[in-house]
């Protein structure tokens, strides 16, 4: 008899070593989505993202999915549901997702993603790339520099720059002071013009293109999501503007440095993988960059403007 409950403890043992080692064949999983507010780029890095843990999980996976309509007020609403509903894993799509997430939880892992840099999102003084707690993510920054080699690559005889971005971004206002400072570097001159919202976004650009030779859009959600009224106000007053990402560029830019939010999204899906079946704990993994930004060029725009496009830059397809 000894023997036998020996054995059968063992047994158990087992059992419970291999529960906590990992995913069983029985695990099935509830991802949250907040998604700041619809456009192409966040749109795709959220299909990358379940993609890939469609690919990987099928249908042990599901998703609950909230856009928040571009309000950050909302992106706390819908997260604090996940919070409630016992979600194990929240995708966080733009910064204002991500900082909803940050004060919702502090136990449930939470991945950013389309996020331009995490340090400035948490206001973590002197980020090293680890954010080191529950939540983990790729950037969707593109090397600024670049950004700002390029503008006087394609327009060398530029002499005012304006940048115009959405003042409650605080990734935007990130990007805005980066490349400033690289252009003035280069001895232009550079104005910001801010927007609050959408409401007063013709108004903005307006003045922005009466001032400048050249207008620079950041990686800015409000202004993703406002590229017609832009367009509509800079096309006719002639005024190119070089954009941080492509979604932005192909709405109202002449050109882009940009990455592939697909991509960066299935790259988001994979870590999250890792986290689900236990192979990865959230808190070591470093925040993840997409490697090889592409120059892309807005071909109907170039034409409109007659601007002539140099060589190593891809059209953007429709």
């Amino acid at each position: 008899m000894k023997k036998v409950i020996a054995i059968v403890l063992a047994v158990m043992m087992l059992c419970a070593v291999t529960a906590c080692g990992g995913e069983s064949a029985d695990d099935t999983y509830t991802v949250g989505i907040c998604q700041l507010v619809q456009h192409p780029a966040l749109d795709a890095a959220t299909q990358g993202f379940k993609d890939v843990l469609t690919e990987a999980l099928g249908d042990k996976v599901k998703f609950e999915e909230g856009n928040a309509s571009n309000d950050s007020a909302n992106c706390a609403t819908i997260v604090n549901g996940f919070v409630s509903g016992g979600v194990d894993l929240i995708l966080a799509n733009a910064t204002p997702a991500l900082q909803a997430a940050a004060s919702a939880t502090d136990s449930i892992p939470v991945l950013g993603t389309a996020v331009t840099e995490y340090g400035v999102a948490l206001s973590i003084d002197n980020f090293n790339g680890t954010v080191g707690n529950n939540i983990s993510g790729t950037s969707d920054l593109a090397p600024l520099d670049q950004q700002a080699d390029m503008i006087t690559e394609l327009f060398p005889d530029a002499k005012n720059v304006g940048i115009l971005y959405c003042s409650g971004e605080p990734n935007s206002v990130y990007q805005a002071k980066v490349v400033k400072d690289c252009l003035e570097k280069k001895n232009i001159a550079v104005e910001v013009y801010t927007f609050a919202d959408s409401n007063d976004v013709s108004t903005v650009t307006s003045s922005a293109c009466a001032n400048s030779d050249v207008i620079y859009i950041p990686t800015d959600n409000t202004a993703a999501s406002c590229t017609e009224a832009i367009s509509a106000v800079a096309l006719p007053a002639g005024v190119p503007i070089v954009a941080g990402e492509e979604g932005i560029c192909k709405g109202c830019g002449v050109a882009t440095l940009s990455i592939d939010y697909y991509e960066l999204g299935r790259t988001t899906g994979q870590m999250a993988v890792k986290i689900l079946k236990g192979e990865a704990n959230v808190s070591e993994m470093p925040i993840e960059y997409y490697p090889n930004p592409v120059k892309k060029y807005n071909a109907d725009i170039a034409s409109k403007l007659n601007i002539t496009i140099p060589e190593g830059y891809t059209a953007i397809s429709d």
